[in-house]
């Protein structure tokens, strides 16, 4: 790979996901780029290159996938659904009595694991009982969303951060494969959208899931991206990031939860914001928890 054909790729990813990488990542993109060209029947990255230059979107659309990372995991870091369980849970069952429904959104949600992980949660937490639940996972990636929408995981995946008690609660083994029960595929919606693109469609949340993925980003896009998220949070919202990622240093409409070690919430000195999405009606898709 020629040093002009990784710039083009560099500019490509960082318009198309966000994915900023560093000058000295070349190994990278030609451990995931070779064998998709090989795939698409061309000798290497070069005509690859020059192929997506002609105007193959397909392949273009392919390139991306294949570079953005679907790292994933059951109640990956296990800390923020604890937090979610033990402090999110109960304030906002007690904040939403009147209308008893909430909006959760799973940015970045990958193949499933972590909007099932949050859905799981939801079903587990006894205060829900009866409430209509909408969680909303979403993915640049159309075929990691397919995935998700089967539920179906394997060993592997399943003996990863999923406590064994769930797994022979809400899961059905086929074989060697595992298929997560319809009831907990029926709370999640899965919808493809690009973080990079206007999200105000989704509406407003009462929990915001947006892990992992915003440190591939530059620091613009990423102060960027928490200004439109708060225009999408409820005041009383909770924002739940990776632990790597923070909002300080970066942007100052978010503040840290006290002592809640990666959730945040919107900065009442920002609360004024022009532009906050309206509240969008809750969905007859949402899942009444029962």
């Amino acid at each position: 790979m020629t040093p002009l054909d990784y710039e083009f790729l560099r500019k490509l990813l960082k318009d198309r996901s966000g994915l900023d990488l560093s000058a000295d990542k070349q190994y990278l993109v030609e451990s995931r780029l070779i064998p998709l060209a090989r795939r698409a029947g061309l000798p290497g990255i070069p005509e690859l290159v020059l192929k997506m230059k002609s105007g193959a979107e397909a392949l273009t659309s392919d390139v991306v996938e294949a570079m953005t990372t679907n790292e994933t995991f059951f109640f990956r870091d296990k800390i923020p659904f604890d937090h979610l369980k033990q402090t999110v849970l109960p304030e906002l069952v007690q904040a939403r009595a009147s209308r008893r429904a909430l909006r959760i959104w799973c940015a970045a949600s990958s193949t499933g694991q972590e909007p099932y992980s949050i859905a799981m949660c939801v079903k587990e937490f006894a205060g829900l009982a009866g409430w209509r639940v909408e969680i909303v996972a979403t993915d640049l990636s159309q075929a990691v969303l397919e995935k998700s929408k089967a539920g179906v995981f394997s060993q592997f995946e399943v003996q990863r951060g999923l406590p064994i008690q769930m797994l022979v609660k809400y899961f059905t083994q086929t074989g060697e494969l595992w298929q997560l029960n319809a009831d907990i595929r029926a709370m999640v919606q899965h919808r493809q959208l690009n973080l990079l693109q206007d999200f105000s469609h989704l509406g407003t949340f009462d929990v915001i899931f947006c892990r992992n993925v915003l440190i591939y980003f530059d620091q613009d896009t990423k102060a960027t991206i928490f200004e439109r998220l708060a225009r999408l949070l409820e005041s009383d919202g909770v924002l739940a990031l990776g632990a790597a990622e923070s909002v300080v240093g970066i942007s100052d409409v978010f503040k840290p939860y006290p002592d809640r070690r990666g959730l945040y919430r919107v900065n009442p000195d920002r609360a004024a914001r022009k532009g906050a999405a309206p509240v969008m009606p809750m969905k007859a898709a949402a899942t009444a928890i029962r």
